[in-house]
């Protein structure tokens, strides 16, 4: 309250600046390309993974191809991501972090990002159809397919939406081997397998350790996991792809073709190194976003460049 004879002057009270006409125009856009999931492309990398193993990856036409792939898959996943994203809005709104997503926040209204999905996902489809081989373009169709049931369905079945993500992973390693007509070798898909369940659980078990308590709220399985189950699982997988990868690189018994060293087998070092590294995070609870510790950890990247450059002298027979 005022003194008696005291001026009163009214000030009006600030009020935040109305976005720009330009920024509310690409508020849609951005929001689209937010859940499209930029980051996440990373992983569509491992399309060039049995071009790679198997020695073609600088073979002639190769490139153009993977880049192709890589496209292709970037979008269909990006297409099962708005959809996803549109599907679980309420349940994000309830998850510390993915409550920012676009979606989630309003950004992106709910219909907008099913109908962006659903474009997405048969432009995708009818491009591989036209610019890829037959098995190609069925197992990216089978992507689609299996990720779009996931979202439905198959996310609510307990151990099938950790096989169905693991799956996942496993057709972008072996896509490229498809697309240009390699032989995939049945230690390649073995390893590339075990791998992705490792990581894929060691995911979920993080997920469960920062949210025990409420996980029914935001992952609809994560309250009918135990902590102790999902440890079980990514310590039985990244046991079954370390024994795997120490088969396929002992297969060739030594050095061949008058290689210096035995490249191959001193690789094992490394990949055992990398899935000891990993499980540090996994163990702490902190390999909630894999891409995050793959791309931030110093001494994680540094042995994948070791485990690459001897891989690489490996296929060279140098």
């Amino acid at each position: 309250m005022s003194e008696p004879g005291a001026v009163v002057l009214d000030t009006p009270q600030l009020q935040p600046p109305e976005p720009s006409v330009g920024r509310k125009a690409m508020g849609l856009p951005l929001g689209l390309l937010r859940t499209a999931r930029p980051r996440q492309w990373i992983k569509n990398i491992l399309v060039v993974a049995a071009p790679a193993a198997a020695g073609e990856l600088l073979t002639k036409g190769t490139f153009l191809q993977l880049v192709l792939v890589f496209v292709l898959f970037t979008a269909a996943a990006s297409a099962v991501y708005l959809i996803n994203d549109a599907r679980d809005a309420d349940a994000d709104r309830a998850h510390p972090t993915k409550c920012r997503r676009p979606v989630a926040a309003g950004q992106v209204p709910v219909p907008v990002a099913y109908a962006a999905g659903g474009i997405l996902a048969v432009l995708t489809t009818a491009a591989a159809v036209a610019w890829c081989n037959e098995l190609t373009a069925a197992l990216l169709s089978g992507y689609i397919a299996m990720q779009l049931a996931y979202c439905v369905w198959l996310k609510h079945v307990l151990v099938v939406d950790l096989t169905v993500v693991t799956t996942g992973f496993l057709m972008r390693a072996m896509i490229g081997g498809v697309a240009l007509g390699i032989p995939l070798s049945r230690w390649f898909l073995i390893t590339a397998g075990f791998g992705a369940l490792f990581m894929v659980s060691a995911k979920r078990y993080s997920e469960a350790v920062q949210m025990e308590g409420k996980g029914g709220a935001t992952r609809a399985l994560l309250d009918q996991y135990t902590t102790g189950y999902l440890r079980f699982v990514w310590q039985l997988a990244a046991g079954v792809a370390v024994l795997a990868y120490c088969l396929w690189a002992m297969e060739s018994g030594g050095t061949s073709n008058g290689s210096l060293l035995p490249w191959r087998q001193l690789s094992m070092a490394a990949f055992i190194l990398a899935i000891l590294r990993y499980a540090v995070f996994a163990d702490r609870g902190t390999a909630g976003a894999p891409e995050d510790v793959v791309l931030h950890d110093r001494a994680l990247a540094v042995i994948g460049l070791v485990w690459i450059a001897l891989y690489a002298l490996a296929v060279a027979d140098l």
